[in-house]
């Protein structure tokens, strides 16, 4: 649990850092958007719950889909492929910024240390995020 604890409230403290670029508010307020137009519609359409229409959009732009709701008429359908094509690709411009933060942020830090410690080595594994370098050199 404290692990998880510390990944939100890391999160919270690069999304308040990242909320002072204007471009990354914009894309805040696309998303807000998105998923607003997506719970009406599903609300209004669909006549789920406003609850269930959120979490629809929601699950839908992630692309977790558990299959508890599906659109049942044409309308809901031809809008929910609509919605996936172009509420993905938003949602990715949201997201993408975000990873890029964390792992500049990440690189400065190691960079910083190392100017600190020149003669000290910078294991691999401070680059190695998610451990790919490592699994493609046959080491993972």
């Amino acid at each position: 649990m404290i692990p998880f604890l510390i990944t939100i409230i890391s999160f919270l403290r690069v999304l308040r850092e990242m909320l002072k670029d204007p471009k990354f508010r914009s894309l805040l307020y696309l998303v807000m958007l998105t998923l607003t137009v997506g719970t009406i519609f599903y609300h209004n359409v669909e006549g789920w719950r406003w609850l269930d229409s959120f979490y629809f959009s929601v699950i839908t732009l992630t692309t977790v889909g558990y299959g508890d709701f599906t659109p049942k008429t044409d309308l809901g359908k031809i809008f929910t492929i609509i919605y996936i094509i172009v509420g993905l690709g938003i949602l990715v411009g949201f997201i993408t910024p975000i990873g890029e933060y964390i792992v500049d942020r990440r690189i400065e830090r190691i960079e910083n240390r190392k100017k600190k410690n020149q003669e000290e080595e910078i294991p691999e594994a401070e680059y190695d995020f998610s451990g790919v370098l490592g699994k493609l050199k046959g080491k993972g």
